[in-house]
């Protein structure tokens, strides 16, 4: 087997992110870009194409010895005064440009290019990875067409500013609940303030100092903050509940339960279980190994030129790594400007992925 590198013109990549911004798709309303997705992908007759809802896939089978997935998911946050795209110069601003239709414009045209790639490549454009993961379109996919998801590494087209970040860390969301006496606020000796005690705890959370593992080169960071608390009764009440909600992020060497554990001895001197105190875990998403190992990714860490990095949220590599299929973030667009009102993207990071993605598939993991 033989590929073959086929001198094409530049795609505009700046003017077809300025498109898809300009397409609304916040979670849960993906049907209009879908189908332009799907019409990019439609026009290409060496992709096979399937709908799946408002999931788009599409895939090469030229029985090539490796299949790479390029994935990316097609909705965004809520806008903040940015639901339109707005091109100044090289940047396009806008809702999504960097997180991430930026990414889906460079994968949409090295899956239309790459006509004799050297690697088989599925594309997959999935909805609601904004949302709770119940509604991943990943999700849907997996039920209905699971032997689209199958391959021998993917690639997540997540803003990384055209930088491999490796893996993902895992989250918990854990839930502490303290018991305490009701009583008039005129005779507070008579009751125990739940609330009070909830300051302990908070105390114990903010001094909590997390591990810097560094895994395959890459340092990632472990974080535990506080995030919601919720109490009262009345004004004139001394409270007998008090609730915060803890987020953990923790480093893909260690399991859900070992986290959970870790939370558990922090709190544990805080924590009247023989009273009525709860410490719960209530939701997890599973860390994902950086797995740079891997012919494909290690490619394109060498194509990319750059020192990778970890990546200290979670992603859907999560899910490609629970099905045994190593994975990599990788795409343009500056990743601290996610969800903000000045996400933007310039052209220079896109053609820099595109470049970086279209000699992976076209070259494999061969020299260049």
């Amino acid at each position: 087997m033989t590929s073959e590198v086929v001198a094409e013109a530049t795609p505009d990549l700046l003017a077809l992110t300025a498109e898809l911004v300009d397409i609304p798709s916040v979670s849960h309303e993906e049907g209009a870009i879908a189908d332009r997705v799907e019409a990019l992908v439609s026009d290409c007759d060496h992709l096979e194409v399937r709908r799946l809802g408002n999931n788009v896939l599409a895939r090469t089978s030229l029985g090539r010895p490796m299949r790479l997935v390029l994935a990316g998911h097609l909705d965004t946050v809520p806008p903040n005064g940015n639901e339109r795209a707005v091109v100044t110069g090289e940047v396009c601003h806008g809702l999504g440009s960097a997180d991430m239709k930026g990414g889906l414009a460079v994968m949409l045209e090295v899956m239309r290019n790459a006509r004799r790639p050297a690697v088989d490549l599925s594309f997959i454009a999935y909805v609601c990875e904004e949302v709770d993961q119940r509604h991943s379109g990943l999700g849907e996919i997996a039920s209905s067409a699971p032997e689209w998801l199958r391959a021998d590494a993917a690639i997540l087209g997540e803003p990384t500013a055209s930088i491999v970040e490796a893996g993902c860390q895992g989250v918990l969301r854990v839930d502490v609940d303290l018991r305490g006496v009701r009583a008039h606020t005129a005779r507070p000796w008579m009751g125990v303030n739940a609330i009070h005690r909830l300051g302990a705890v908070l105390a114990a959370v903010a001094s909590y100092e997390g591990r810097r593992p560094v895994i395959d080169g890459c340092e990632y960071r472990e974080a535990l903050q506080a995030v919601a608390v919720e109490g009262g009764v009345a004004s004139n009440v001394v409270p007998d509940s008090a609730r915060v909600v803890l987020n953990h992020r923790f480093a893909p060497d260690v399991s859900v339960d070992s986290a959970f554990a870790v939370v558990l001895s922090l709190l544990e001197p805080h924590v009247d279980r023989s009273g009525g105190d709860e410490v719960t875990l209530v939701a997890s998403s599973l860390a994902a190994a950086p797995s740079l190992g891997h012919p494909l990714l290690a490619r394109l860490v060498e194509s990319s030129s750059a020192q990778p990095r970890a990546k200290l949220g979670w992603t859907d590599v999560s899910f490609f790594t629970a099905r045994g299929v190593p994975a990599a973030n990788f795409g343009p667009g500056e990743p601290t400007l996610a969800h903000s009102a000045a996400e933007q993207v310039d052209l220079g990071d896109l053609d820099r992925a595109y470049a970086v993605l279209r000699d992976l598939v076209m070259r494999g993991t061969g020299s260049s």
